[in-house]
C-alpha cells in the first residue's frame, strides 16, 4: 500500500454532532420517544435536514436537560444516612389534629351508618 492511499488517522477523541436527528434525540436524553414528543420537542427549534430529515440542536437539548434537572433533581444521600432517621419534617403541612376528617360527611350519613352498626341486631329466626 502506498503512502498516498493511506487513510487519515481517526481523531483521538469522539466528537458529538451539533445537530441530533429526531430518531436519536429521545435516546440522547435517556427517555422514550413519546415522552420526548410530549415534554421536550415543543420547546426546541426544529432544524430541517434535506427534504424529510429533522434534527435538533444538541446545545438546546443540553439546556433543556439542565433546566429539567434543576427543577426535578434531588441531591443524593450521604453514606449511612437513612431517610427514616430524619425527623425534621412535619407529619402534615396543614397541621391538622390526628383523627379529624378533612372531608366532613354531609347530612350526618356517617353518624347514621355508625348508629346502625352499634344498634343491637335482631336474630334472623325471631319474628315480632
Amino acid at each position: 500500500m502506498s503512502r498516498t492511499a493511506m487513510k487519515p488517522a481517526a481523531p483521538s477523541t469522539a466528537l458529538l454532532p451539533r445537530f441530533i436527528r429526531l430518531r436519536d434525540t429521545a435516546f440522547y436524553l435517556g427517555m422514550d420517544r413519546n415522552r420526548f414528543n410530549a415534554e421536550v420537542r415543543p420547546y426546541l427549534t426544529k432544524i430541517p435536514i434535506g427534504r424529510q430529515g429533522i434534527a435538533f440542536d444538541r446545545l438546546e437539548l443540553d439546556a433543556w436537560a439542565d433546566q429539567y434537572k434543576s427543577r426535578n433533581g434531588r441531591p443524593g444521600r450521604l453514606q449511612g444516612e437513612r431517610p427514616w432517621d430524619v425527623d425534621d419534617r412535619p407529619a402534615s403541612s396543614r397541621g391538622g389534629a390526628f383523627g379529624t376528617s378533612t372531608n366532613g360527611s354531609k347530612g350526618g350519613e356517617f353518624a347514621k351508618a355508625l348508629a346502625q352498626i352499634k344498634s343491637p341486631k335482631r336474630s334472623a329466626t325471631s319474628h315480632d
